[in-house]
């Protein structure tokens, strides 16, 4: 009986001692830094020359639908010698070198959690340029898509508890408290915070079910459908003697891409919006949600004004509070 419970304790402490030591493996701290910054590990003759140029080309590329030119990721380029520390627990890094080997692919929480690292090697410098021309739209999608998780879980901490568009409209958003209902009617409902020189905005109306049915005019109809909804819900400063309200800017052709939202077909349009008879502009984005089994289209819109300001991280929020659309 002695040597029978001299073995359970052995036993014990010996399974004891493995699950200590699994979950110190296993165990990563949380990661850090700035929305959409992006660490790039590689040396710097390589920064500076055509390989830099590759990555600069691709991540640090200026995004659809602004007034003037601001890059997806704010980059910080460092060299091996000094990633080490608190680096490593970046959310989001690039590494890219000349190795022997030739591999162009996407890590998941190496060093923290949440975190991506997009990984370019290539055996001499054309073939590191072809790789990272290959595979920079892959990083480049996972970057982003954790970077909009990241924003959605920071709203998360106060949340807006209105429910004015599940009564309106039969859906909901994870939206930030700092948002205020400023604006509802039968068919839209207008939510904005104030920022330092200006407001973000967020609309939301629905149309006809059989709107934009014709692909060739698809643009024409967006612009038309904006003007009329601005003119109808958004006026623009008092001018004496003039009219105002928000239109979509003519110099510049709206972006359109197809996408999914809330598990619907989805046209994504950026653009820039300006206000008839004065100067005022800014950004939008505008998803219209092929709601089907409502038998409508969904629009919901987010702009800023922001004047003399960088707006990319502005809109980057609104993008990630329309992304958690809820269809009920």
């Amino acid at each position: 009986m002695e040597r029978l419970g001299t073995l359970v304790v052995l036993l014990t402490t010996i399974i004891f001692i493995s699950c200590k030591d699994k979950n110190q493996k296993t165990y990563k701290p949380s990661s850090i830094g700035a929305i959409n910054s992006l660490t790039v590990v590689m040396e710097n003759d390589l920064w500076k020359g055509p390989v830099g140029d590759k990555v600069r080309e691709h991540f640090a590329a200026p995004l659809a639908g602004m007034i003037w030119d601001e890059p997806i990721f704010s980059i910080r380029q460092i060299p091996k010698s000094v990633f080490s520390g608190a680096i490593m627990t970046s959310r989001t890094l690039l590494f890219v070198d000349i190795d022997t080997l030739s591999i162009a692919h996407v890590k998941t929480n190496l060093y923290a959690r949440p975190q991506k690292i997009g990984v370019f090697k290539g055996r001499d410098m054309n073939e590191l340029i072809q790789n990272i021309e290959k595979k920079s739209i892959d990083a480049i999608t996972n970057f982003k898509a954790m970077e909009i998780e990241e924003s959605q879980k920071r709203f998360k901490r106060s949340l807006n508890k209105e429910t004015v568009l599940e009564e309106k409209f039969g859906i909901s958003m994870t939206i930030p408290s700092i948002y205020k209902v400023g604006k509802q009617e039968d068919n839209f409902v207008w939510l904005d915070r104030q920022i330092p020189k200006g407001h973000m905005n967020i609309i939301v109306y629905s149309l006809p079910e059989n709107s934009f049915d014709t692909d060739s005019t698809f643009v024409k109809d967006i612009v038309r459908m904006r003007d009329s909804i601005g003119e109808k819900y958004i006026p623009g400063p008092d001018m004496p003697g003039k009219t105002t309200y928000m239109i979509t800017e003519k110099s510049f052709a709206p972006a359109i891409f197809p996408t999914e939202i809330a598990g619907k077909k989805t046209a994504e349009v950026r653009g820039v919006w300006e206000v008839k008879n004065d100067f005022m502009a800014g950004p939008y984005l505008t998803y219209i949600v092929n709601d089907d089994v409502n038998k409508r289209k969904l629009v919901i819109e987010g702009f800023t004004y922001a004047p003399a300001t960088q707006k990319r991280d502005y809109m980057f929020e609104l993008e990630a509070i329309m992304k958690t659309l809820k269809i009920n």
